[in-house]
Parts: structure tokens; C-alpha cells; sequence
């Protein structure tokens, strides 16, 4: 009877003894995570749960990407090229390249382009002509360097007072067609004058030598947005046909193409084409803008005209097959243009290249179906 009671006594000590110990363990893991908290955050994640980086978690979060505008993107200064617009002149290279391109008259009832690079390699570029002074107005709120071939009395005066960097083609023309080392060049297929060629590299070879500053910082002139832009305000009109009279001599005409929403351009009843593909010129936007031209008082009997770039414009902004009247406002022949609404609202512009046609007062400007 005493060892019964013995062994009964034992096992009930090694229980007491076990709920010690276990008691024991408890209140020690209890003092941990009281004095450790982080411990038990971790023991509440779900063990089905699998660990992931923060780069994997930010991905797993991360919305779709933002788009850019791709017309006006970088940090390369934009080029200008005075660009022959005579029919002899005709077909023009790397038109479609340029992210803007501004049609003005010059003398005769002629026009001459000036056709803006951004960031672009055109291999060939051209016919190149002389500039005229109220071109560097729009050289200017571009920032852009200006690549010439001669210049009017106005122009070169105009260069010195705003200190333009530009190139004048009549030093490196060399008259003959084109070797590995031409800077300028001349065609065999097209007549003097209307031959001259060079191209977005020689330009940035002889900036560079020139100590011309080759990146830029500037805003764009005109207030691009990805989004597209179809003018469906009720102030707006149908704009499938756009025709643009310069002089008796000189019409300009867009049709539009709805397959492709871009707008092909013709000049002096025909349809132009880049030299450099053969493919139509086209555009996604265009702006008309009316200012005051007069022939200059110079002493020489040339023609040559003066145009009134500063002041408030009329005009319009014509995209996607509708168009709307705006004003075309620049303060001062350095400034950047500002293209506003009727209402005066900055416009949004579609992404897509340019062209800006200025044209005289009285141009019977006519947009139809």
C-alpha cells in the first residue's frame, strides 16, 4: 500500500512539475514580445503568404505609364532651314521630318519655308535660300539655330542686333555636287539658285565649331497634349479643304484624310512630295495667321517685304478635319507666340508636326467641307 502511494505521489509531482515548466515558457515568450513587438508581427503574417520585395509590391501597384509627347522631346537645339518654296525649287527634301515648318511671303508674291529639326538625322535637306529678317522672329521663339544661304540687308542687320547664331551657307558652298567632306553642295538635277543642299549634320559640325550652344532647354511654342484634340466646340467648323491664296501666283491648299487624320498639302495646284521618300507631304495640324505685309522702302527696287509678326493675330487652328477661330499673340519679336481660343483659353495641340501659315490680310482664306 505505501509504494502504491508513493508512486502516485511522484506522478503527480512530475505533472505539477510539467505545468511549471510550461507556465514558465509561457511567461517568458510573453515578456519577449512585450518588450519586442516587431516579433510578433511576423508571427501574424499568414504562413501561405509568400515574401516579396518592395520593387515586386511597387510593380504589383504601379498604373499604366505616362504618356509623353513625342513631337517636341528632348534636349537637342532645334534647326531652321530657309527653304526655297519656287517651283523650280520643287520637290523639297525632308519636309516630313520637321516637327514645324511656317510658310511666309516674300517678294514676287512668292513664299519661303522654314522648316524646324528637333533630335532629327536628315541626311539631305534643301533647296536652301537666303533669309529674311522676319523669319528670325519665329528662329527665335524656337530657339533654334538658322541655317541660311545669304540673307537680305534687314537680315544680316537683324542677326547682329539679336545676336542670331546662325549659319550663312555662301562660306562653305563649294558649287559642286557633293563629296564625304561638303558641308553645302549643289544638285545637278535642279538650277541655280534653286539647288542647294546640305543637311542637319554639317549644320551641327559647324555649330560646334562655331561654339553655338547644341542643346536647349526652351518649352515648346505651341501647348502639346497627348490626348486627342478634335475641336468639337460649337464654335467649330467643318475643315475637310483649305485653301490659302499668298498672291495671284501662289495658292496653297490642305485636303484633309480621315483615314489617316493628317491633312495633305499642295502648292501652286500641285501635290508635293518629299525628295528624300517621294511620299506625299502631310501634316497633323495647321495654323493660319493673318498679318499685315508692305514692300520695303530700301533703296534697291527688289520687292522684298516687311510683315508685322508682334501684336494680336487673327487666325485658325485646324486639326482632324474641324477648325476654329483663334488669336495668334506676340508681344515682342523675341517672345514666343501664344495661341489662344476666342475666349481666350490657351489652345491644345494636337501631337503631331505643324504647319504655320502667315499669311497677308486679304488672303481669301476659304475652309469647307
Amino acid at each position: 500500500m505505501r509504494r502504491k502511494r508513493n508512486s502516485s505521489k511522484k506522478k503527480k509531482n512530475k505533472v505539477l512539475l510539467s505545468i511549471s515548466l510550461i507556465l514558465l515558457i509561457v511567461l517568458v515568450v510573453s515578456i519577449i514580445f512585450i518588450l519586442n513587438p516587431e516579433l510578433l508581427k511576423k508571427q501574424e503574417k499568414p504562413e501561405n503568404l509568400s515574401i516579396q520585395t518592395q520593387d515586386e509590391l511597387d510593380s504589383k501597384l504601379e498604373q499604366e505609364p505616362v504618356k509623353q509627347v513625342e513631337i517636341f522631346s528632348g534636349t537637342e537645339r532645334p534647326i531652321a532651314f530657309m527653304i526655297d518654296n519656287n517651283v523650280n525649287a520643287q520637290p523639297q527634301a525632308s519636309i516630313n521630318s520637321t516637327y514645324m515648318v511656317y510658310e511666309i511671303i516674300v517678294e514676287g508674291g512668292e513664299s519661303r519655308l522654314m522648316a524646324l529639326f528637333k533630335g532629327q538625322d536628315a541626311d539631305e535637306v534643301g533647296p536652301i535660300r537666303s533669309a529674311r529678317h522676319y523669319f528670325l522672329d519665329y528662329a527665335m521663339e524656337n530657339d533654334a539655330i538658322y541655317a541660311h544661304l545669304g540673307m537680305s540687308p534687314q537680315a544680316e542687320s537683324d542677326m547682329k542686333k539679336f545676336d542670331i547664331d546662325s549659319i550663312n551657307g555662301q562660306i562653305y558652298d563649294t558649287g559642286k555636287s557633293r563629296t564625304n567632306s561638303s558641308l553645302y553642295w549643289r544638285v545637278k538635277h535642279k538650277n541655280a539658285p534653286h539647288n542647294a543642299y546640305t543637311n542637319t549634320s554639317s549644320i551641327l559640325k559647324i555649330s560646334q565649331d562655331k561654339g553655338y550652344r547644341t542643346t536647349s532647354d526652351k518649352e515648346s511654342v505651341l501647348k502639346y497634349v497627348t490626348e486627342e484634340v478634335n475641336l468639337e466646340s460649337t464654335d467649330s467648323q467643318i475643315a475637310n479643304v483649305v485653301t490659302i491664296p499668298y498672291a495671284t501666283n501662289h495658292k496653297v491648299q490642305y485636303k484633309y484624310n480621315s483615314e489617316t487624320k493628317r491633312y495633305t498639302r499642295y502648292s501652286k495646284n500641285r501635290k508635293m512630295v518629299d525628295e528624300t521618300t517621294n511620299e506625299d507631304i502631310t501634316t497633323k495640324n495647321i495654323i493660319i495667321t493673318f498679318a499685315r505685309n508692305y514692300t520695303l522702302n530700301d533703296g534697291e527696287n527688289k520687292g522684298r517685304q516687311d510683315v508685322v509678326t508682334v501684336g494680336e493675330l487673327d487666325g485658325y487652328y485646324i486639326t482632324n478635319g474641324k477648325a476654329i477661330k483663334i488669336k495668334c499673340i506676340k508681344t515682342d519679336r523675341t517672345e514666343q507666340t501664344t495661341y489662344v481660343d476666342l475666349n481666350g483659353n490657351e489652345i491644345s495641340v494636337n501631337d503631331g508636326n505643324t504647319w504655320v501659315n502667315i499669311c497677308p490680310l486679304d488672303a481669301s482664306v476659304t475652309i469647307s467641307e
